[in-house]
């Protein structure tokens, strides 16, 4: 029931995630953050089985940390999807399988935005927006509605407003919060939340 949305532009990769922790028909928490700063020009977003998600965000955030500390440089974030989605891919053929839906997204000087589209059965596609979860199925029209090649932070930042907006409206689960985090030339950033209760006065049509 949880959603990740994710937006690539032409300098810049933007990524939301719905705060709500659940299980079965449970609530757990409202603040749950599951958009993951990496390194300096790397994010992942995470959603599935709650244990697998934390265990194998924090065995890629390690092991790219390692990477940096032996080389003395980052992975691009084009590897890091390619070593992220290897070990998936491993451990679906194991015995202990994660069952996690990501996205990895960063910015490479040399290489521009990256945003890796990543399922649990280790499915990995470079795409230009998309998003996991129940929500994604009421983002997919918006996207293409509103996408364009190059878009800018502000235009992606409305076109979440919009996405969140009908998920609000139409999932038969209440998904009131949703953090934001974008990666450029200039780092990672966390973005003003985006919430029901500021969007009580949003013009989705406009």
């Amino acid at each position: 029931m949880e959603t990740l949305l994710g937006i690539k532009g032409p300098d810049f990769v933007m990524l939301a995630a719905d705060t709500t922790h659940a299980r079965s028909i449970i609530v757990m928490k409202e603040d749950e953050n599951k958009i993951h700063k990496v390194s300096d020009n790397l994010i992942i977003s995470t959603t599935g089985e709650s244990g697998d998600t934390e265990q194998f965000t924090e065995f890629i955030s390690k092991n790219i940390a390692l990477y940096k500390m032996r080389n003395g440089y980052d992975l691009s974030p084009r590897a890091a999807a390619h070593f992220t989605r290897k070990n998936l891919a491993e451990y679906l053929r194991s015995r202990t399988p994660y069952q996690v839906f990501m996205f990895v997204a960063g910015y490479d000087p040399a290489d521009g935005p990256e945003l890796a589209f990543i399922d649990y059965l280790a499915n990995a596609k470079s795409v230009n927006y998309a998003g996991h979860g129940y929500g994604a199925i009421f983002a997919s029209s918006i996207y293409d509605r509103y996408w364009h090649p190059n878009i800018t932070q502000e235009e992606a930042y409305d076109v979440f407003k919009k996405c969140i907006v009908e998920i609000q409206k139409r999932l038969v689960v209440n998904l009131k919060n949703f953090n934001v985090a974008v990666v450029d030339k200039d780092g990672v950033r966390y973005l003003e939340p985006i919430s029901a209760k500021s969007l009580a006065e949003y013009n989705a049509s406009a």
